[in-house]
């Protein structure tokens, strides 16, 4: 087996996996869809390839995903740069998105936060900062869920322990939950 067959066939292995948590994944979608519909908005914030994926689903529903409607209020906590790096300087790494959902978010709007470890100090810290200000936090996990699993509303782990097999779950992820807002609150 070639390098490319092994990978296609982890890659379908954690699909299949996902598979299982289907129910999950659409209860998930219709809090996002519920959100958006009262008005609230969605941040989203990971580190690394999950900061790429909190802002790929935050274009999806600002832009548009597969049909136009209106805008969706969405915003990854990860792309300005003056903050992030100011933030990093006087509260510390950690406080990098916290900070931020203390500033941004609102009883009513929602979470979604990154991590393929689950152990992610900064996103641990932005899931408390979402539940003490009354957001409704979703973590986006893999491997065991790690310690972010219990910090959260509603965690969603991804079967997997390879980084990659767990990214790629995750923006299939966000892809359905796209998909479904799309259905629900921009239809053709």
């Amino acid at each position: 087996m070639t390098l490319i067959s092994e990978i296609f066939a982890a890659h379908e292995q954690a699909i299949e996996a996902l598979r299982a948590q289907e129910t999950e994944i659409a209860t998930l979608g219709e809090i996002l869809i519920d959100c958006l519909r009262r008005g609230n908005k969605v941040l989203l914030c990971g580190n690394g390839g999950s900061a790429a994926d909190a802002q790929h689903i935050a274009a999806e529903l600002v832009c548009r995903f597969e049909t136009t409607g209106r805008a969706l209020p969405a915003i990854a906590l990860t792309t300005d740069t003056s903050a992030l790096t100011a933030i990093a300087n006087d509260f510390g790494f950690e406080r990098l998105f916290a900070r931020q959902v203390e500033a941004l978010g609102r009883a009513g709007d929602t979470l979604i936060a990154i991590s393929t470890s689950g152990n992610s100090r900064n996103v641990i810290a932005a899931a408390a900062a979402a539940r003490n200000s009354g957001m409704t936090c979703i973590g986006l996990l893999g491997a065991d869920g790690g310690a972010l699993s219990a910090c959260v509303d509603h965690a969603l782990v991804v079967p997997a322990n390879v980084t990659a097999r767990v990214q790629e779950c995750h923006i299939l992820i966000g892809h359905i939950w796209c998909g479904m807002v799309d259905a629900a609150l921009r239809p053709d």
